[in-house]
């Protein structure tokens, strides 16, 4: 195995009844960088995760967390690593100080040096005005955050996040995401899952997508955009109410896509410019508003359609 990742897996499998869950899953993660974990629903991300995070064991393959085996040394592991699920575990009737203090008493500290963990985390998370307000008077973010200082209680050598900003406004997210940037920085490892594919563009360092409880592929968002080798020709129009327009005209061409919140109708260009110009020939006749017609790389989004496919398919 690789010495320099902080998490390693090898021939990772998981079976439930002889139904797999994961099958021969290998990657490695670096120390202090953020592996996003994508796949739609029922991929594999949260038995992964689980098995990473010694809930339950692998059928077969080998697991190794801070640089101990997942199920050989699971207690050794539990000590390096912390944890968020897809909901905040946080007791509502507590404040936020409480809860912190709470999960470092649960940790094995004695009373003082948890007050003063719960004390530096509410500083770096910058929830000194909430911290003595019960939890039910916090906004979505604001528990998350708390929920994610929870998990750093003992200053962990890896942070799992499993799906960290589900049902948060835009505004909470990134919250979140600078939250993730600034445990990076600190040398934190932090895994990832995520359904939002901005979320994994943004914040990751590689992507490792699962389809089938497989990995699909792996890289870099750049790699992985470059490896899927298909521009896209991008209308961006001046008035949303011509969108249906512009696609019906373009309705014959490939995968033709809209997206009311940018004004544009996207076509996946394989001819590259002869796709544009056969776009421009077609649209021309309209007379709607432009602001740009142009070429682009394929969004991680597209990038994921595309990918796993295949994956999903009946």
């Amino acid at each position: 195995m690789d010495g320099g990742a902080v998490i390693e897996l090898e021939g990772l499998t998981k079976s439930y009844d002889g139904v797999a869950a994961l099958t021969d899953v290998s990657f490695s993660v670096p120390t202090g960088s953020v592996l996003a974990l994508l796949g739609h629903n029922g991929a594999g991300k949260t038995t992964t995760v689980q098995i990473l995070s010694t809930l339950i064991p692998p059928t077969s393959g080998r697991a190794v967390v801070a640089g101990y085996d997942v199920v050989a040394e699971a207690k050794q592991v539990r000590k390096h690593i912390g944890i968020t699920g897809q909901n905040a575990c946080l007791d509502e009737l507590l404040t936020g100080r409480e809860n912190l203090m709470l999960f470092g008493r649960l940790r094995g500290m004695r009373r003082k040096p948890a007050r003063r963990r719960a004390d530096d985390l509410i500083e770096q998370f910058g929830l000194g005005h909430a911290a003595d307000r019960p939890v039910h008077t916090y906004s979505g973010g604001m528990r998350r955050r708390v929920d994610i200082a929870a998990a750093l209680v003992e200053s962990p050598a890896v942070l799992f996040l499993d799906e960290p900003t589900t049902g948060l406004d835009p505004r909470s997210r990134r919250q979140v995401w600078d939250l993730v940037a600034e445990l990076a920085a600190r040398d934190v490892t932090v895994l990832l899952t995520t359904q939002y594919l901005e979320e994994a563009d943004v914040l990751s360092d590689a992507i490792v997508i699962l389809g089938g409880g497989r990995v699909v592929a792996s890289g870099t968002a750049e790699d992985l955009k470059r490896r899927t080798g298909t521009a896209y020709c991008q209308v961006t129009l001046v008035r949303a109410a011509d969108i249906p327009r512009v696609a019906a005209v373009l309705a014959g061409l490939d995968d033709v896509d809209t997206d009311e919140d940018t004004n544009t109708v996207s076509v996946r260009a394989r001819d590259g410019v002869a796709t544009l110009a056969e776009v421009i020939r077609r649209t021309d006749p309209l007379g709607v508003d432009l602001l740009d017609v142009s070429l682009r790389k394929p969004t991680l989004d597209e990038v994921f359609l595309d990918l796993t496919q295949a994956a999903v398919a009946p």
